[in-house]
């Protein structure tokens, strides 16, 4: 089974967040799931990323670093929208990786200074009318870095919903987030293989 290490998007540790890790785990896998917010948790997508801007998304980064500290180096980087940045940074940079889940975002492997690492597969989960994903760059990004190898996949679920996968919001889509978690499973199934 993998170990994961899960960063949340900018609602925050919400029950959402833990519902997802809390489906890897059922299925064997060891789930981490650091707290990048220290306890604050949003109801609104605006608030939290406001939350995140004051923050800044350099300290967020550098949080995910930390709360990979101590952990196994052959993890896969999971992360929920604003989690993506940890999530994508940790799995092209942290030696040992051994994949990466990228749900709502992905950004160009450069920004990390760096190309996307070989032998690292990677998974991007996106609705294809999400006015970030789709709108802001993130899709181009992920179809650039799934054009890569054939261990790269990139999946677009109809809609245009931008935290799907987080039940009990107006946001959550059965339907879209069954299917991404299948097809996570089907990938942490595939890295520890």
């Amino acid at each position: 089974m993998a170990g994961v290490l899960l960063f949340h998007h900018a609602l925050g540790l919400t029950e959402g967040v833990r519902a997802f890790a809390d489906g890897l785990r059922r299925a064997g896998h060891t789930v981490h799931l650091p707290d990048l917010y220290e306890g604050r948790v949003f109801d609104d997508l605006g608030a939290g990323a406001g939350h995140a801007q004051e923050i800044g998304f350099d300290t967020l980064v550098e949080r995910g670093g930390r709360a990979a500290e101590g952990l196994p180096e052959d993890l896969v980087y999971a992360g929920l929208s604003l989690g993506v940045l940890p999530a994508q940074k940790l799995a092209q940079t942290r030696p040992g990786a051994r994949g990466a889940l990228l749900i709502g975002a992905c950004v160009p492997a450069d920004v990390f200074g760096t190309v996307w690492p070989e032998g690292v597969p990677v998974q991007v989960h996106g609705m294809e009318d999400d006015p970030y994903f789709a709108g802001e760059g993130d899709l181009a990004a992920a179809r650039e870095l799934a054009a890569g190898a054939a261990d790269r996949e990139l999946f677009l679920y109809p809609g245009g919903a931008h935290l799907f996968t987080e039940r009990g919001t107006p946001s959550y889509v059965p339907d879209a987030a069954a299917l991404c978690a299948e097809r996570a499973l089907s990938f942490l199934g595939g890295v520890t293989a």
